[in-house]
């Protein structure tokens, strides 16, 4: 018998006498290493579906966002704070898809091209009417820069408006219900200006008899 099967053998003989299992043959190693790669390629898609599909609503929320845009952007700061909004979503968009494509995750892939697509034709509605490669009124084209007008008057804000209506109703309101009261009250008023002048209770009206 060859060395290395004594070598073996003796192997086997000192851990049957120690009381241990029987040494994993190599096709069990192999298929134990398998199994332990497959459980952490498992764990790695896991994780990078979790980080993708935060990446993705995040990016999402941001487009939505857009919809309930708060400030002017039909020129000047807003219409540039609006289109920087936009960059931002196409940029996440592609964050996101770079990210998926790593991770093999195609369904979120498609998803995130499908917000860059959404952002681009977004740009594109508010930067081509602007640089003259779609069709606009010819009398009021959009611009980038609001023109300076000296005498326009500042714009009111919705909110300003509202609130500037419910402040002229409530004065409206105060007059009516003062003039009221005074009406009310005007007798109680009369008797207390007789009491504070007694001369005008004594004084003898007019047409009455002289002694």
């Amino acid at each position: 018998m060859p060395q290395d099967d004594w070598s073996t053998q003796l192997k086997k003989i000192e851990r049957e006498f120690e009381g241990l299992p029987p040494e994993p043959s190599p096709a069990y190693k192999k298929l134990q290493s398998e199994e332990q790669r497959r459980a952490q390629e498992r764990t790695q898609q896991r994780g990078a579906m979790i980080g993708g599909g935060a990446r993705l609503v995040l990016v999402a929320a941001l487009g939505v966002a857009l919809a309930f845009w708060p400030y002017e952007n039909s020129c000047g700061s807003g219409l540039f704070g609006y289109l920087a909004t936009e960059a931002v979503i196409v940029a996440g968009g592609f964050w996101v898809a770079i990210t998926t494509w790593r991770a093999r995750l195609p369904k979120m892939h498609i998803l995130s091209l499908l917000i860059v697509l959404a952002g681009l034709i977004l740009l594109a509605t508010e930067v081509l009417p602007r640089v003259g490669y779609a069709a606009v009124d010819p009398k009021h084209p959009p611009v980038f820069f609001c023109p300076a007008t000296e005498s326009a008057p500042p714009r009111v804000t919705q909110a300003e408006q509202r609130a500037n209506l419910a402040a002229s109703a409530l004065e409206e309101r105060w007059k009516s219900r003062t003039e009221e009261l005074a009406k009310q009250f005007r007798p109680q008023r009369d008797a207390l200006a007789r009491l504070e002048r007694p001369e005008l209770l004594s004084q003898p009206a007019h047409g009455s008899p002289r002694d």
